[in-house]
């Protein structure tokens, strides 16, 4: 080689090495991964999914944690109980979230509580409180849309009934059904394309409106009494006779149509998880996970929390005070100070967030979106516009959080939700940081989220659950 392009070879190398050294580039997972590494991702995939199959709603989800963290040695704790270290306790609030912690023999006052917080409420149909007609051969149920839906991806899919009925003598009954290959499944209208013109020339906020989301339920007439509604009355007639519930019993009941989809892998390398849930499963059963897989000396607090998709309202969502209440309550009963330990806590919102589709792109700002399959996803700040209504993390605490994930592997990226002026959202980690904790969000990018099937990437699962358990080791 002649001395000119043995120079120019040294030049174009040193170049690469110092590109190297100051550029930022995402890593992809399956690109950076062993295929030992890859083996344990898809096998966390596959529990991930038996346990999403099982807790489609917030009363589910809960009472599956509850299992899996009695199995582990939890046991639960009450307002009063005495804590020591060593303890692993679980609190259930109203048996829609679950608080399960663990004390470390590190001193809350200097080294506080690590959090975990993520939501288990996901978009679904709710009934409303009188929801029984019958109309032109059909027995409907009027519903009332939870969350942030697309209306019209919830009709012609088939749907699960899940739920709790208090019935007339306040006893309570649960209901799934839909959900085994023998049972019957309900079904929301939709216009034929034949007769759709008018329709389809509408926004897509009114091809179908929220009244127009009845769930189908029966059409057989009830022979031998002469009233009017007889199909209505022989579906009363068969849930009476399978759950002793009147239809009086619908006014204290909490029932919603969820998809009958089970989760399934996507793709013939089987990368990507389809199914419903994933915002915020894919979050909550990570940091479930985490605090039982994960050993440390401090002491540590998974919340698994409600009514998210609604602003994180009522006693059960992250607005409660009850969460604030149990973390006094650990705190006092190690002999500290609420206040200082809350000052010196940490935690990880784990929420997913929007995942870069390269199938409508001129939403996103490539730069600071989130790219499937490179890992957990940070978002720094949330909210929408000027970050309106947002949590907005410390450059200090964003940057103890890419010390832990650089020196433990994880593969991580961040992001924001969407362009600035299109985008936003919000998480439960504004509620936690007004209690003067530092806060920032992490978690899953999720492709069509609030559909009633998104899609995830394994990568992006498996390095967010080793994100939560290198930041509470």
């Amino acid at each position: 080689m002649s001395n000119k392009k043995q120079n120019d070879a040294t030049l174009e190398k040193k170049e690469e090495n110092l590109a190297d050294k100051l550029f930022y580039k995402k890593k992809n997972y399956f690109e950076e991964s062993d295929e030992k590494d890859i083996e344990k991702c898809y096998k966390f995939a596959d529990e991930y999914k038996n346990f999403i199959n099982i807790s489609k709603t917030e009363r589910e989800t809960c009472r599956n944690a509850v299992e899996i963290v009695k199995q582990a040695g939890f046991k639960e704790f009450k307002f009063g109980d005495k804590l020591k270290v060593g303890d692993k306790r679980y609190y259930v609030n109203r048996d829609k979230s679950v608080a399960v912690f663990r004390i470390g023999k590190n001193n809350l006052e200097e080294h506080g509580i690590k959090i975990l917080g993520a939501h288990i409420d996901s978009p679904r149909i709710d009934l409303k409180q009188n929801p029984m007609y019958e109309d032109s051969g059909f027995c409907f149920f009027k519903t009332h849309y939870y969350g942030g839906i697309k209306k019209y991806q919830w009709t012609t899919i088939p749907l699960a009934l899940h739920g709790t009925i208090i019935r007339k003598d306040g006893t309570s009954v649960n209901v799934v059904i839909g959900e085994d290959e023998n049972d019957p499944i309900f079904y929301i209208n939709d216009l034929l394309p034949h007769l759709g013109q008018e329709q389809m020339m509408s926004n897509g906020y009114k091809i179908i409106t929220g009244e127009q989301l009845n769930l189908v339920i029966g059409g057989k007439a009830y022979k031998g009494e002469k009233i009017k509604d007889k199909i209505k009355l022989n579906v009363l007639a068969i849930l009476n006779e399978k759950y002793g519930i009147l239809e009086e019993d619908f006014l204290s009941s909490e029932l919603c149509a969820v998809p009958a989809y089970k989760a399934r892998d996507i793709g013939f390398d089987r990368a990507f998880i389809g199914g419903y849930g994933h915002d915020d499963k894919s979050c909550a059963y990570p940091a479930l996970r985490a605090i039982l897989d994960t050993k440390s000396d401090d002491t540590i607090l998974t919340l698994l929390v409600d009514k998210e998709e609604i602003g994180s309202e009522g006693n059960t969502g992250m607005k409660s005070k009850v969460y604030e209440d149990l973390m006094d309550e650990i705190s006092e009963s190690l002999k500290c100070t609420p206040r200082k330990v809350r000052a010196k806590s940490k935690c990880l919102s784990a929420d997913v967030t929007s995942c870069f589709d390269p199938n409508f792109p001129n939403v996103y700002e490539r730069m600071n979106a989130s790219m499937i399959s490179c890992g957990a996803s940070i978002n720094k700040f949330t909210g929408s516009g000027g970050k309106s209504s947002a949590n907005d993390a410390s450059a200090e605490f964003m940057g103890e959080i890419r010390k832990i994930f650089r020196d433990t592997d994880v593969i991580y990226q961040t992001s924001e939700l969407g362009k600035v002026d299109l985008g936003g959202g919000g998480t439960i980690a504004k509620y936690v940081a007004e209690l003067n904790i530092d806060t920032i969000d992490i978690g899953v990018p999720v492709i069509s989220m609030h559909a009633p099937y998104e899609l995830i990437s394994k990568g992006d699962l498996y390095n967010t659950y080793k994100a939560f358990c290198n930041f509470i080791k």
